[in-house]
């Protein structure tokens, strides 16, 4: 792993294989004696690394990071090393605690209202989650069946089918696929609200589809809000919404997968204003806070609002202690029963850099997004399209969509950096998001140079076809 990193930067961050490269290239089945570390190891390079795209490669620039850092990758080793599977507290005691903990430690470190913590008589708490799709996933069935249990006690007559097809869950036209992935999960319908000039949703426009959707005897009951979106890292307006929701009676879910990390920095706290109206929060230390994946930290206000929707108790699945009050059985917040002991990559990451250490790291991040956005505006044929507020840059040039799709497969048909685009309304936009660890100004300027080089070339052949 040392002699990976050490090397990363001299590979190609996208891979030439085509699809289909790898069976030829292994047996059609299993050894039946036993093969040496050694000769399994250099498989690894011969087999595996030509097709490995370098997400931790500081010429990495798609989609969002994903985190690495040592004292991560140590705890994950004396994860696998313990073995445990941390169902329940009986399973293994440290496993559970040591996440209600960790939970509290990073909810207080991007300063979450009380409400959220376990503390030691809390109501609510956090959970490590797979990814934020789960975590969206459970919030949403969580929701679900808080509201069909509220309206068949106020309309006894109705049958959960009924409530059922009338119920209906919200969120912004720029809210990540996983949400909508979510509804047709859950079974229920999902309705995008409109995005406003900065590609966030505010107050008037949720209210204006609640009131027609009331009108036609819908029942509202699940609004996911994202702080952060996937195109551009727009921002929903939660000090509008969060009332509504509220009010009328709507679980208010923030995913903030990305941005959450920023959080950490006083300066950036103020995204979350609003997340005092949530039911549910989460976001991914797994992304931006550099502890590996899998860790997506999800928190709730009401910890019975997950058990009630998904406890079930089998004799083989009890112990002495869980109906004490003073034990968490984690397996009633998720989808899975399994679980590994994740929090050991929170508690050797955070110990071992400091908040302060985490800060710096994302003002870093920041600042390198910036100064790639002061080179794309000092280029006239470039136009950034949306404000630049964390670690994500969405420029193109100026002219047509095919214009950029044909930048966009010349960047990444260099391999020299890699890049994914998105759409901003009827626009075609390529996204630039620091990702690496490891990546400096140098990387900065040297992904801005090739781009400009391709641009020119890509012009100079459109005129002379003309």
């Amino acid at each position: 792993i040392a002699d990976y990193y050490e090397q990363l930067e001299k590979r190609q961050v996208y891979p030439n294989v085509e699809p289909g490269y790898l069976r030829p290239l292994i047996p059609d089945s299993a050894p039946q004696e036993p093969e040496s570390f050694e000769d399994v190891f250099k498989d690894v390079e011969r087999i595996i690394m030509p097709g490995v795209t370098h997400w931790q490669s500081p010429y990495f620039f798609a989609y969002f990071p994903t985190a690495s850092s040592f004292p991560a990758l140590l705890a994950d080793i004396l994860c696998g090393g313990i073995g445990c599977i941390g169902f329940s507290w009986a399973a293994s005691p440290a496993c559970t605690e040591l996440e209600t903990v960790m939970m509290d430690w990073l909810g207080k470190m991007i300063n979450l209202p009380e409400a959220f913590l376990a503390g030691k008589n809390g109501e609510g708490g956090g959970v490590i989650q797979g990814s934020a799709s789960e975590a969206t996933l459970v919030s949403l069935l969580a929701a679900r069946t808080k509201t069909i249990r509220r309206v068949r006690s106020e309309n006894p007559e109705l049958t959960e089918a009924d409530i059922m097809n009338r119920l209906m869950a919200y969120a912004s036209d720029q809210a990540h696929s996983s949400v909508e992935r979510a509804g047709l999960i859950g079974g229920v319908k999902i309705k995008n609200i409109p995005s406003d000039d900065k590609f966030a949703v505010c107050g008037s426009a949720l209210e204006k589809v609640l009131q027609e959707d009331r009108a036609a005897g819908l029942i509202p009951f699940f609004f996911c809000a994202t702080l952060g979106t996937t195109p551009c890292c727009s921002f929903d307006n939660l000090l509008e919404l969060g009332p509504i929701c509220n009010k009328e009676n709507i679980w208010m879910h923030i995913d903030a997968a990305y941005a959450g990390s920023a959080f950490v920095c006083p300066e950036f706290r103020h995204l979350l204003n609003g997340v005092e109206f949530a039911d549910s929060f989460n976001f991914n230390p797994h992304k931006w806070l550099l502890v590996n994946f899998d860790c997506s930290a999800m928190w709730v206000k009401k910890r019975s609002d997950l058990t009630n929707a998904f406890k079930l108790d089998p004799l083989y699945l009890q112990h002495c202690h869980q109906d004490s009050g003073l034990v968490t059985d984690y397996r009633h917040w998720q989808i899975p029963l399994g679980r590994r002991f994740r929090s050991l990559k929170m508690w050797f990451v955070f110990r071992m850099y400091g908040v302060k250490g985490l800060q710096e790291y994302i003002r870093k991040h920041v600042k390198l997004s910036h100064e790639f956005e002061k080179l794309v505006l000092q280029d006239k044929r470039f136009e950034i399209c949306a404000e630049v507020i964390l670690g994500l840059v969405c420029f193109r040039l100026k002219g047509s969509n095919e214009l950029n799709e044909a930048l966009l497969k010349s960047i990444n048909d260099a391999k020299k950096i890699h890049l994914v685009p998105c759409h901003l309304r009827e626009k075609f936009v390529l996204r630039f998001a620091i990702c690496s660890r490891t990546v400096d100004s140098d990387h900065i300027h040297v992904a801005w140079k090739h781009i400009s080089t391709l641009a020119t070339e890509l012009l100079k052949a459109q005129q002379q076809q003309q």
